[in-house]
Order: structure tokens, then sequence, then C-alpha cells
């Protein structure tokens, strides 16, 4: 064995990053239906859960938890 420890790289960082949003994420839509069918929302339904709407706010959320540049005008 080796009796030194082996630096981080920073690829193993930015996995863990990315695995760590993605399980934010995923408790945060988790929490938003439950909050949604507890206030007797659309999601409460039940069939109307599986159509379209039901990713219909939380897709917007996972793009605007990422900074985004701005858009060229083009004219």
């Amino acid at each position: 064995m080796s009796s030194t420890k082996r630096q981080q790289t920073m690829a193993k960082r930015e996995r863990e990053r990315a695995v760590e949003e993605k399980r934010t994420l995923k408790r945060l839509k988790k929490q938003a239906a439950k909050a949604e069918k507890a206030a007797g929302g659309p999601m409460a339904d039940g069939p109307m859960a599986d159509g379209p709407m039901a990713d219909g706010p939380m897709a917007d959320e996972s793009t605007s938890a990422e900074p985004t540049e701005a858009e060229p005008n083009v004219e």
C-alpha cells in the first residue's frame, strides 16, 4: 500500500458535482409534486399526471438553474 494520499482529479470533482446536482433536482421535483398533490393540483388527479403537463414546470426549472449566455440579437 502507498503511504501517500493521491490528489483528487478535477474530472472526479466534476462528476461528483454533477451527481449532487442531479440528486438535488430530483429531490426538488419530488417535493414540488408532493406539495402540488397535497394542494389538490393537477398532479392529484391521477391520469393527468401522465399527460404532457407532468413535466411542464419542472422542465423549466432545470434550465433556469444553469446560467445562460445572452442570445445575440439577429436582425
